[in-house]
């Protein structure tokens, strides 16, 4: 009788530092490894559409990039960071582009600039920041895009985080919505920074 194989090995990438230093390497990985695992969907943080252009370029038209933006109002009040001129441009480039609340920092952030207390989803948002803040930044953003229709809860995706600009963390996520956040899977590591 044949033994039952109880693992399945993986190679993780670990950058010696967190960054934008690190956008091109972890594109080139997340193509590589979607194209393995036959993932369709790659959602990619981008404020000024640097990372989202960088995406669309290294994953060719093989891949539905999903640009996540913060929320309007993140930068100053009635400040969108991504201007309109740039938001076409991505979509002509056959890119999504998506601006929504934040899943770790919407009316529990104004309780804490208020009040001076942390909400449950900004301690949620910290205890993830102990892998990396692209590791929160990935979860946010698979939230965000399940929550707005954008990627099936059902499906694996690939969702890329960073450090200020650029990414620098690649996982492939199970996403949920964000009132069924306990659902959502971090399957496999692609990369991320060892030292944050």
């Amino acid at each position: 009788m044949a033994a039952v194989k109880r693992f399945d090995e993986g190679m993780c990438r670990y950058f010696r530092k967190a960054g934008k230093n690190n956008t091109r390497d972890v594109l080139e990985t997340v193509a590589r490894r979607a194209g393995e695992l036959g993932i369709q969907k790659v959602l990619v943080p981008s404020v000024s559409g640097t990372t989202a252009f960088a995406a669309a370029k290294t994953l060719g038209g093989g891949h539905r990039i999903i640009a996540v933006t913060h929320v309007s109002g993140f930068d100053g009040p009635n400040v969108q960071e991504m201007s309109p001129a740039v938001r076409k441009r991505l979509e002509s480039a056959g890119v999504s582009v998506f601006t929504g609340q934040h899943a770790f920092g919407g009316v529990g952030r104004a309780v804490r600039n208020k009040l001076g207390t942390y909400q449950v989803d900004e301690i949620m948002a910290w205890t993830l920041r102990i892998f990396g803040q692209g590791t929160k930044v990935a979860v946010e953003i698979a939230l965000m895009a399940a929550d707005a229709g954008l990627v099936k809860t059902d499906e694996d995706v690939i969702a890329l985080g960073g450090t200020a600009q650029g990414v620098d963390t690649a996982l492939v996520i199970r996403p949920s919505n964000s009132y069924h956040f306990f659902d959502l899977k971090v399957r496999e590591v692609i990369c991320k920074p060892g030292e944050f």
